[in-house]
């Protein structure tokens, strides 16, 4: 079974192009780190083009949160920002690439629009 931040990033890697994305370029890094292991997740923006693999490789900005917490950002269930405020999540590097792709995150489950699309499909 494959879980929510697999299907997350698999998705975004799929889609190849997002719209939200267009005027973003850059590479994030996410470490998702449980216990001693920690899971490394490469996204490259370039003007919308999504590039995704699982790897520990050189970012603009690298964020780092515990697994389950990203499993609720992708499921919509939390907030990046707000959870950036309350110290659950760190980043380092260009804090304007995280403001950016946290577009691509669903809101809550209820809400409508574009930017909830995975949500929905994931559902």
């Amino acid at each position: 079974m494959v879980d929510t931040t697999t299907r997350f990033f698999e998705d975004l890697d799929r889609r190849g192009f997002e719209p939200l994305l267009v005027k973003t370029s850059g590479t994030l890094r996410f470490d998702l780190h449980e216990g001693a292991r920690t899971t490394h997740w490469l996204l490259e923006i370039d003007r919308g083009d999504l590039r995704v693999r699982q790897e520990d490789g050189e970012a603009d900005t690298v964020v780092g949160t515990e697994p389950r917490l990203f499993g609720a950002l992708v499921d919509g269930e939390e907030n990046a920002i707000a959870a950036l405020l309350r110290g659950d999540m760190t980043v380092v590097g260009d804090l304007r690439l995280v403001l950016q792709i946290e577009r691509v995150f669903p809101g809550p489950p209820d809400s409508r629009g574009p930017r909830h699309a995975f949500a929905r499909r994931a559902a």
